[in-house]
């Protein structure tokens, strides 16, 4: 049976999802952070330095239709997955997206993912 993918809403979620493991591609960044057993929930994030409102949730659409493909079978248990879109995104082919979103789920897993970044102030 597949469990039930989760939906994240309050800011304080994806604030706390962004002191998880950070992988960053092309198109977006993945988030992921283990939560206390609430299953595997997804959010999905997209700046105003992006575009226009219709060019942000064009991205977003297509991030929450590749987190519902993938996450049932790659995602991680008991974790919030966290896509933070990023410039470019809306512009990159929806198969490499999904191999990039495949390849940042496999060193999530792993419990590999990119340096920290130093603030810019």
């Amino acid at each position: 049976m597949v469990e039930p993918l989760s939906v994240l809403r309050k800011r304080a979620e994806f604030l706390a999802a962004n002191t998880g493991l950070r992988n960053a591609r092309p198109g977006f960044v993945l988030l992921t952070l283990a939560n206390a057993s609430e299953g595997k929930r997804f959010g999905v994030t997209v700046t105003k330095k992006i575009g226009n409102a219709v060019v942000r949730n064009r991205m977003k659409r297509r991030f929450r239709e590749l987190l519902r493909a993938a996450l049932p079978g790659e995602g991680l248990p008991d974790t919030d997955h966290v896509l933070i879109g990023r410039e470019g995104g809306i512009e990159r082919d929806f198969a490499r997206m999904r191999e990039d979103l495949s390849a940042a789920l496999a060193r999530a897993r792993e419990g590999k993912g990119d340096p920290v970044r130093r603030s810019r102030r």
